[in-house]
């Protein structure tokens, strides 16, 4: 039996899924400035390009996540 004060195990969060989390947000940013100062495009235009990436890309982990928890 667990306390309110401490966390529950299956809450926790793994090293590879920071891992992951992390390598996501470095290539969204890659992608923006990949966009703004290579292929010269505007600056909203990059940001809503990186953005849309990164809401289909939490979507996608959303999705899986409903998946695996749906399994137990």
């Amino acid at each position: 039996m667990t306390s309110d004060d401490e966390p529950a195990r299956a809450d926790e969060v793994s090293a590879a899924t920071l891992l992951a989390y992390a390598t996501a947000a470095v290539l969204l940013v890659g992608w923006f400035l990949y966009g703004w100062l290579v292929q010269r495009q505007g600056f909203v235009a990059s940001v809503g390009e990186s953005a849309g990436a990164g809401f289909a890309l939490l979507l996608a982990v959303s999705v899986v996540g409903t998946v695996r928890r749906s399994r137990r």
